[in-house]
């Protein structure tokens, strides 16, 4: 059953009290930097809910900040420099939450069984060698882009699945998405694992070849979550309210439009176009839209978290020695934002 949750309670209270301070005139807008990663759709939420007005309506100016990977985005989260931030969990995140400068308040990209995943693939020349199954990445190189990113983690649920052990696989650290896609598509690396949307472009080529699925390695995978600074958590409960009321809006479009497609075509396209301002725009809309609407992954409805899944992650985190053993999911995630499963 749906509950006021204590961030809800205080962020009513404060407008009760501000409410008569406020009918003499219109309060501006908080002004706050959200950061992206303009070679994944799955940050598309947040820039649905800017061009709709979403963030608007709960006064929010957004500024977009583009970065590489996920985890300087967790150390600019951590300075100050970005106020929110949604991707997959990183060791820098973690450590950072360690410390106490960072939580993680909601969920974003999931697996669910209904809507195709992450892909498992290999290059050409791979193939050709024999890496024709999950099974056979055993004494291959595998993409990732720094020690302790998602890639890494997925590298190793696949060892641990398939029974042989993780230093099996060589993981290659290449910094940047589009290194990690260039190195497969030139069979610099045998396999990685990515998103559907960036698969399908990819095997389309001919270069690359789908030989499995994440979901058959990871149960109900939280691929990316919603972050934020400890001190937005502390002392801007309002904020954090109001950011995830429009996110959440954003996402619900883009499940709609993208996932569900229950929207209409012309809906569909003014979403595809305004997501395209920030996703693949060095391609012309006409090149990029296929690519933008192709392979997309659920949304957590209302940006709902997996606690399971996060605590899965920070268990494997631990077992390699990348983050603190003393961290705990209380320190990493402040769950009084959204519903929790």
């Amino acid at each position: 059953m749906p509950m006021i949750s204590r961030r809800t309670f205080t962020a009513l209270a404060l407008a009760g009290t501000a409410a008569g301070m406020l009918s003499g005139g219109a309060s501006a807008a908080d002004k706050i930097n959200v950061g992206i990663i303009p070679s994944l759709t799955s940050h598309s939420p947040s820039i649905i809910a800017e061009a709709k007005g979403y963030f608007a309506e709960k006064d929010l100016e957004i500024e977009f900040v583009s970065f590489q990977s996920a985890q300087p985005m967790a150390v600019a989260i951590a300075s100050g420099d970005v106020d929110f931030g949604m991707t997959a969990i990183s060791g820098g995140l973690i450590s950072l939450a360690d410390k106490g400068v960072i939580k993680v308040i909601g969920g974003a990209l999931q697996e669910t069984p209904d809507i195709e995943g992450q892909k498992i693939l290999v290059s050409k020349a791979a193939f050709d060698d024999g890496v024709k199954t999950p099974a056979d990445l055993e004494g291959r190189s595998f993409g990732i882009t720094s020690t302790g990113s998602s890639f890494h983690y997925m590298a190793h649920k696949i060892a641990n699945g398939e029974g042989f052990p993780r230093s099996a696989i060589s993981l290659k650290p290449l910094q940047k998405v589009p290194a990690v896609i260039a190195s497969l598509q030139t069979g610099q690396i045998d396999a990685w694992s990515i998103v559907p949307s960036i698969a399908g472009n990819l095997t389309a080529g001919g270069d690359v070849i789908e030989i499995g699925k994440i979901s058959d390695y990871i149960d109900n995978y939280q691929v990316t979550t919603v972050f934020t600074s400890a001190a937005n958590t502390q002392e801007k409960p309002d904020l954090v309210e109001r950011f995830l009321a429009g996110l959440s809006k954003g996402m619900a479009d883009y499940n709609a439009a993208l996932v569900d497609k229950s929207m209409s075509e012309d809906e569909t396209a003014e979403i595809v176009a305004a997501i395209h301002e920030y996703i693949y725009a060095d391609q012309p809309l006409e090149k990029a839209g296929p690519r933008i609407r192709a392979g997309a992954m659920r949304m957590s409805p209302g940006a709902a978290l997996n606690l399971a899944s996060v605590e899965d992650q920070l268990e494997w985190f631990k077992s390699e020695g990348l983050v603190p053993e003393g961290v705990t999911m209380d320190k990493l995630v402040d769950p009084g934002f959204v519903e929790t499963r």
